[in-house]
């Protein structure tokens, strides 16, 4: 197995004047230089309070630099981070806590109170933005490993939890150079870009889309604490970004901003989305501003890319996730493991050197994951044209049967969000004496409407959907339930009064 180097060590060596990263909120700004030796010092600090190698040090924070300086200082001794979800009340990160088992936590200042709470004074706990500074500044600079092994665990980032208790997923120094090269290739990341860290760095999106590839390259990174549509519109008029990546909900928000028709959008060289499916009129929306949006596909699991659209076929092949990445290999398989014809629908299986090692702490979870021969069992359904381009169907536990039929919600949820008056759509199988199961779907009205009747809404889907795939009843409501990723999380939907 092969090894990395001391990322932030060869960036200091390579480019030690070159900016890294700044945050527009507080206006700091810090070399390769200054982010390694930040980086090194943040090791003597974890050193001096007992973290070696193997060890997990817990961190829940907003988007910041020292977030990333932690998660260099950890490669530097062979700990492991361990980012948590500040969207959590404490009683929720408590399990998470309790698996994990942190040696060391670490907080923002504005979630040290849940923190508190969460850790129940299992371990010790240092607040970012009290001394946290000061330590680290006062700190000797610690010489760090020479090499970070491949295999070896970097961090663990617990799942969403779309249908029960979030796992931890192993990611290792591997996959997060797999994941540079395959995003970065499919891109084409360049040592001068401008990307925008705020998508929150619990899921893999905050820390790999695009922020550790530019990391990798030399680029710099522009820090948001999280979704701000105002500075986001404000960068774009100011032709700050060469990258961006964000998931639908935030592609929503964006055009739903009052500048969003007037602000120049065709600066960003790459737009890239991933997450969950991009409607096909969102793509729409931002075609009609010159931007050609493209989506993607990923998972926590995957380190995460795996698809991504290229720019030149997205507009004829719209719905499409793309082509495997240079170092993923994918296969879609039917209910016995047997590639299914051309064309036709099944389970998307990934395999590759970006895919993780397992779960932590999981080991029958992680056997249950994965083929006898080795294949990661994605969960998702998929199918593949004639071009080679893959379409993602659905989720295999979103599907229902109604009347013998196949439904996949996420081509109703598609052309519900057709609808002028509706913003989003969530379609879930239900009971039916009939029919066995059939569709009820969760309607988020657009800002300014009202969810029309139901019959309206029938005659809509009818003329655009089998009769078998339209829903039989409607239900608006005022917003969804999410995972970090912008997933609607179906099995917390729960029916207005």
């Amino acid at each position: 197995m092969f090894s990395l180097f001391d990322i932030t060590a060869k960036r200091a060596d390579l480019t030690p004047d070159k900016v890294a990263m700044e945050e527009l909120v507080t206006g700091v700004r810090v070399t390769y230089a200054e982010l390694d030796a930040r980086a090194a010092r943040a090791a003597s600090l974890l050193a001096d309070e007992g973290i070696g190698a193997g060890d997990r040090v817990a961190i829940l924070c907003r988007n910041r630099i020292e977030f990333f300086e932690l998660l260099f200082a950890c490669g530097k001794l062979g700990a492991i981070l361990v980012p948590l979800n500040w969207r959590m009340p404490a009683n929720e990160l408590k399990p998470l806590i309790e698996d994990s088992a942190p040696r060391l936590a670490v907080c923002g200042g504005e979630d040290a109170a849940t923190m508190t709470e969460a850790l129940a004074g299992k371990t010790g706990l240092i607040s970012l933005d009290d001394g946290y500074r000061e330590w680290r500044d006062a700190a000797a600079r610690h010489p760090g490993r020479l090499a970070w092994p491949a295999g070896e665990t970097w961090y663990l980032l617990y799942t969403s939890g779309t249908t029960g208790l979030p796992k931890a997923v192993i990611q290792t120094y591997g996959m997060a150079l797999v994941n540079a090269l395959n995003i970065g290739r499919a891109v084409d990341l360049r040592n001068d870009d401008v990307t925008l860290n705020f998508l929150p760095l619990f899921h893999t999106a905050g820390i790999n889309l695009h922020t550790l590839p530019t990391l990798i390259a030399g680029g710099r990174v522009l820090v948001l604490p999280g979704f701000d549509a105002d500075r986001m519109i404000a960068l774009l008029a100011q032709n700050r970004l060469d990258s961006f990546f964000g998931v639908p909900a935030v592609y929503q928000q964006l055009s739903l901003h009052p500048d969003f028709e007037t602000v120049d959008l065709t600066g960003v060289r790459s737009w890239g989305c991933g997450g969950a499916p991009l409607p096909d009129v969102l793509i729409e929306t931002y075609a009609r501003r010159g931007v050609q949006v493209c989506n993607g596909m990923g998972m926590t699991e995957t380190g995460p890319t795996v698809f991504l659209m290229d720019p030149p076929s997205a507009a004829k092949k719209i719905g499409s996730v793309g082509k495997p990445q240079l170092l993923a290999a994918t296969r879609i398989v039917d209910t016995d493991g047997n590639d299914v014809p051309q064309g036709e629908t099944g389970e998307l299986w990934i395999s590759g050197p970006g895919v993780t090692p397992g779960y932590w702490n999981r080991p029958e979870v992680t056997a249950a994951a994965f083929s006898p021969d080795g294949w990661l069992k994605s969960g998702d359904l998929a199918r593949r044209d004639a071009d080679g381009y893959t379409y993602i169907v659905g989720r295999s536990k979103d599907m229902f049967i109604s009347g013998g039929e196949n439904v996949y919600p996420a081509e109703v949820e598609n052309i519900l969000a057709e609808h002028p008056a509706i913003l989003e759509a969530a379609v879930i199988g239900v009971a039916d004496e009939r029919w066995g199961e059939v569709g009820r779907a969760y309607l988020l009205p657009r800002p300014g409407q009202t969810i029309p009747d139901d019959a309206s809404l029938a005659v809509f889907c009818r003329e655009r959907l089998a009769a078998y795939k339209v829903p039989k009843s409607f239900a608006a409501v005022s917003e969804f339930p999410r995972t970090a990723a912008g997933k609607i999380q179906k099995h917390l939907i729960e029916a207005p009064e």
